[in-house]
């Protein structure tokens, strides 16, 4: 049996959505429902619309998010522009909102009104802090705000760094996934039992999902982890950033049979059994665990000294031959590039208010067996 990739996978044909957000986590979401299939109806307001049509990017920036959806001005400041919004309410599957907290309550479009007039939709609310806590329901929010809320911006960068955010807009893009999977699980629930519900998604709790494991260790002992640079969180010595001849090289040898394959590439091999570094020799053969030294340091130097001559491109080839993980640094330009040219990655063309844009699309490929 073969497989192929599928030409077409819609899941959610026939799902209507009405899409009452804006920016990037709320239509990320909607957009993603769109390429599955869904019929989204996306509502703007009528002074402008999504304020994405007029960034620095222009048209590219908001088709990026918002392809294959239908676009609707509403003025929900008139009660002709409030009773069409209902109208469409009660004939849609899924309600989007991530408008300012209370907004579309104000307009008598909040989870109850919509839910007298649609028994089973699936309303999900998005905003930066939840409905949990009364005091933080009002917060408006930006991704950098709740990185910095969170604890996100303590986790880049080393001991007596100043905070650092994540170079992107990490936590809008992880909102728009947890919503658009929060959805998907509503949506099937609604159909096993018929009645509708109100899906609760803050930015906020996306960050922690992202932080998974440290999450867990800060709410069950209240742990808060060091900071580690560029330093995988395995801790072992050998799983960093170094500098190369024509670049940097990020190594992930945290096993002992990764660390002594590293140590044959670069000529070490008498690393292995320096009493100063292990207690023991390492042998490649015992179970897998994370590498512990006796000194790090000297073992970091030792292989920063020796990566320093190196060509990281074919580094990164011969250590992915040995099975120990490594990767020259890119920018994403770069990476998109090549990731497109040697099929790593399918571009998906969208169309839409006359511009094309490329897109990674959902992120993942449908096979079929033929």
């Amino acid at each position: 049996m073969s497989l192929t990739p599928s030409s077409s996978f819609t899941p959610l044909s026939g799902i209507r959505v009405l899409d009452f957000s804006h920016v990037i986590a709320g239509p990320f979401a909607s957009f993603l429902l769109a390429q599955l299939g869904a019929k989204v109806t996306k509502v703007e307001n009528a002074h402008g619309g999504d304020v994405m049509r007029r960034t620095g990017r222009g048209r590219e920036a908001f088709v990026s998010l918002n392809a294959g959806k239908t676009s609707l001005s509403l003025g929900l400041a008139n009660s002709d522009g409030q009773k069409q919004a209902l109208e469409l309410a009660a004939q849609c599957d899924v309600f989007i909102d991530n408008l300012r907290p209370g907004v579309l309550e104000r307009y008598g479009l909040g989870f109850e009104a919509v839910r007298a007039r649609n028994p089973r939709v699936v309303y999900c609310s998005i905003s930066g802090f939840g409905r949990g806590a009364p005091e933080w329901t009002g917060r408006p929010a930006y991704d950098h705000v709740v990185q910095a809320a969170t604890g996100m911006a303590w986790m880049a960068g080393s001991e007596g760094d100043p905070p650092i955010k994540t170079g992107f807009p990490v936590i809008d893009s992880a909102t728009g996934l947890l919503a658009a999977f929060a959805i998907l699980a509503g949506v099937r629930e609604s159909e096993r039992t018929g009645h509708g519900m109100l899906l609760d998604v803050s930015m906020a709790c996306a960050g922690m999902q992202l932080m998974y494991p440290m999450s867990c260790n800060a709410m069950t002992h209240g742990a808060i982890p060091s900071r580690q640079g560029n330093q995988g969180y395995s801790g072992s010595p050998s799983a960093d950033f170094f500098r190369t001849r024509d670049g940097w090289l990020a190594i992930g040898a945290n096993t002992p049979r990764q660390l002594q394959a590293l140590l044959q590439v670069l000529d070490l091999e008498q690393l292995a059994s320096d009493p100063s570094l292990f207690s023991a020799p390492l042998d490649g053969r015992e179970a897998s665990s994370f590498v512990q030294s006796l000194d790090p340091v000297a073992l970091k130097a030792a292989l920063a000294v020796a990566l320093e001559g190196s060509d990281a491109a074919q580094l990164e080839a011969r250590l992915s031959a040995r099975g120990v993980p490594a990767a020259r640094l890119r920018d994403i330009a770069e990476f998109a590039s090549e990731a497109m040219a040697n099929g790593a990655m399918a571009a998906v063309e969208l169309h839409d208010d006359g511009v094309s844009v490329k897109s990674p699309g959902l992120g993942f490929r449908v096979y079929h067996p033929s």
